[in-house]
């Protein structure tokens, strides 16, 4: 969706009223107080989709991620996403890659002092029957102040890839 269209045209009509409202007031029309209300407005609805499109960044997306659900959190710098039980350690590696580019924002900051914002990619197993366990497959660090892509570092767990691996039926 492109909103620099949306954006173009609620500019003009932003100028358009702030021109009428200056000439409302310039020939002392009655209604010159309504359109300081309607060129507010205007403002305001202006400077929303200018804001809605940043937030509409495109984000590239890696070869060989497979599809996660983002189950923690906390604003800042810790995330947990969640893969399939599945995925194979390629696909932990591409999918982290995915998250790490997908979550960032200028906006994170260190809660803890740590200037990295980590990334951690589980899965549940069923080892017993009734009895569920989280696996952490792997972790993605990225620095929260640079949106360069080669800033992720990505470290995989091996155990606990190989007990996934040992989980799964043949």
């Amino acid at each position: 969706m492109d909103v620099t269209i949306y954006l173009r045209w609620s500019a003009y009509a932003t100028i358009a009223s702030f021109i009428f409202m200056v000439l409302a007031f310039i020939f002392r029309w009655g209604f010159r107080f309504r359109l300081v209300g309607v060129t507010s407005f205007m403002t305001v609805l202006t400077v929303g989709i200018f804001g809605l499109g940043l937030g509409m960044f495109d984000r590239p997306a890696v070869e060989g991620s497979v599809r996660f659900n983002r189950v923690y959190d906390n604003g800042a710098n810790q995330l947990v996403i969640s893969v399939p039980v599945t995925v194979s350690p390629t696909e932990v590696e591409a999918t982290l890659k995915q998250a790490a580019n997908n979550y960032f924002s200028l906006g994170r900051i260190s809660t803890d002092g740590n200037e990295q914002m980590v990334i951690r990619a589980r899965t549940l197993v069923h080892p017993q029957p009734g009895l569920t366990k989280p696996l952490y497959l792997g972790s993605a660090y990225r620095t929260l102040g640079t949106k360069e892509n080669d800033q992720i570092e990505i470290k995989l767990d091996r155990k606990a890839l190989q007990e996934l691996a040992r989980s799964q039926p043949a």
